[in-house]
C-alpha cells in the first residue's frame, strides 16, 4: 500500500509557503481579472456619460440639435420624471422619450394614456419589445436589427423625403396601422414609423425611430441626419426631452416589483457561469498528487495470494489483458534471470536473457519459442491470457528442474 507525501522525512501537510506557491498563479489571475473589469467599467461609464442629453456636448450627447432647434424658435425643456412628462403632453409640444425601455410597464401605460389624446407628437427613440407595444399599440419590434446604418427614406413622409438618406438603421418595426408612414426600410421592414393618432383633434402622432444616431453630436452632420432630426423635433414650438431615470418615484410601483434575479443583467449571469466553469477547470488542474509516492507499512499482514487475487480482479474488471500479460512476463523474467546466470539489470533485455535461457533449456531438450513467450504481443482474449500464464509456469518449472 502507498500514500502521498512531499518528502519521506517531513509531514505531508502543506505549509503556508507551499500553499502560496501553488495558489499564487490563481491569485494573480483573479487580481488581473478584477483590474480588467474595473477598467472596462470605467471606460464604458465614461463613454455613456451624457448619452442623448440635450445639455451634453459629449460625442453621444444631443446639445447640437437642441442649439439648432433654439435658433429656429423651438425651446427645449428637460424632464426626468414621469409626472413631468405627462404634465407636458400638449398639442403644441413634442415629447421625446430618450430611453423608453427604462420605463416600467406601469409607467409606459401611464405615459401612453397621457399622450394618446393630447394632440402633440411623441417621438420614441429605439424602443424594444415589449416597450414599443405599450407606448405605440399596433407596432411590433423585429428581433433582428438592421445591418445597415444609413438608409434611404423610400416613403411619402415629407420630412423623410426632404432629409434623404439618414442613419436610422437599428431596430426594425412592423405595424398593423394601415395609415402609418413606413420609412427607411431595411429588408422591407421600416426603421422609422409615423402613426397618426385617431383620438383628440386628429393632429397628434407618434414617431418611432430605430436608432438614436441622428440625435448624436458627432453624427448630426452626417448624411441627412440634421435635416431629419430638426423636422421631427421642430414641428411644434415646444420640445420636452424626457430622460427616464431609475430614481423616479413612479418606478417603484408595486405592480412592477421584480425579483433580485430579474434585475440582474444577462451579462452577469453569463459571467457567473464562466466563473463556475473556470473554477471547475482549476479544480481539475489542481486535482493531482501532492508529492512522490512513498512506501508505508501496513497495519495488518495480508497474504500475498489475496493481493494477487485482488489485482487480478481489477485487471479483469478493466479488461486490461495487456497489463496483466506484461506483469506476468516481467515477473517470470525476473525469476528466470538468476537461474540462467543473467544479472537482474539485463533480465528484460532479449539479447541477454534469451541466449542464456536457450542454452540452459537445450541441455534439457526444450524447443519452445522463447521470444514469443517472454516478449510477445498481448493476448487477444481471456483464454489466451490463461494459456500464457500456464506456459510461463511450465517454462519456470522446466528451468528449475535439476
Amino acid at each position: 500500500m502507498t500514500t502521498e507525501a512531499t518528502h519521506p522525512t517531513t509531514s505531508a501537510s502543506p505549509t503556508a509557503r507551499h500553499v502560496w506557491t501553488r495558489t499564487r498563479g490563481i491569485a494573480l489571475g483573479v487580481v488581473l481579472l478584477l483590474a480588467a473589469a474595473v477598467a472596462i467599467a470605467t471606460i464604458r461609464s465614461d463613454a455613456r456619460h451624457g448619452t442623448l442629453d440635450p445639455r451634453s456636448a459629449d460625442r453621444q450627447g444631443s446639445r447640437a440639435v437642441a442649439e439648432l432647434l433654439a435658433d429656429r424658435g423651438v425651446d427645449t425643456t428637460v424632464v426626468t420624471t414621469l409626472d413631468g412628462a405627462r404634465a407636458a403632453a400638449d398639442a403644441d409640444t413634442t415629447l421625446l422619450v430618450a430611453a423608453p425601455d427604462l420605463l416600467t410597464p406601469t409607467q409606459q401605460r401611464a405615459l401612453r394614456t397621457a399622450t394618446a389624446d393630447a394632440g402633440g407628437r411623441t417621438l420614441l427613440v429605439a424602443p424594444g419589445s415589449p416597450s414599443v407595444e405599450r407606448l405605440a399599440p399596433g407596432v411590433t419590434a423585429d428581433p433582428a436589427n438592421s445591418l445597415d446604418s444609413a438608409l434611404s427614406p423610400d416613403c411619402a413622409l415629407p420630412a423623410a423625403r426632404r432629409a434623404g438618406t439618414a442613419e436610422t438603421g437599428g431596430i426594425r418595426y412592423t405595424t398593423t396601422h394601415l395609415d402609418a408612414d413606413e420609412c427607411y426600410p431595411s429588408n422591407r421592414l421600416a426603421t422609422l414609423l409615423r402613426i397618426p393618432e385617431t383620438g383628440g383633434d386628429g393632429t397628434g402622432d407618434t414617431v418611432v425611430i430605430g436608432a438614436p444616431d441622428i440625435l448624436f453630436n458627432d453624427r448630426l452632420d452626417e448624411q441627412g441626419n440634421a435635416s431629419l432630426a430638426l423636422q421631427l423635433l421642430g414641428s411644434r414650438p415646444h420640445l420636452v426631452w424626457y430622460l427616464p431615470t431609475l430614481s423616479d418615484a413612479s418606478a417603484a410601483d408595486t405592480d412592477d416589483r421584480q425579483s433580485f434575479f430579474d434585475l440582474l443583467p444577462s451579462g452577469w449571469l453569463w459571467g457567473t457561469l464562466q466563473l463556475f466553469i473556470a473554477a471547475a477547470v482549476a479544480a481539475l488542474w489542481r486535482a493531482r498528487r501532492l508529492g512522490p509516492l512513498v512506501p508505508e507499512k501496513l497495519p495488518v499482514a495480508i497474504r500475498a495470494s489475496e493481493t494477487v487475487e485482488g489485482r487480478a480482479r481489477l485487471y479483469r474488471k478493466a479488461n486490461a489483458r495487456d497489463r496483466a500479460a506484461t506483469a506476468l512476463r516481467s515477473t517470470t523474467r525476473i525469476r528466470l534471470a538468476p537461474l540462467v546466470g543473467v544479472p537482474l539489470t539485463q533480465a528484460h533485455t532479449p539479447e541477454a536473457l534469451l541466449p542464456a535461457l536457450s542454452a540452459h533449456l537445450r541441455r534439457h531438450g526444450d524447443g519452445q519459442t522463447l521470444h514469443t513467450l517472454l516478449f510477445g504481443p498481448p493476448p487477444g482474449d481471456d483464454a489466451a491470457l490463461v494459456s500464457l500464464a500456464d506456459q510461463l509456469d511450465a517454462l519456470e518449472r522446466e528451468v528449475r528442474r535439476p
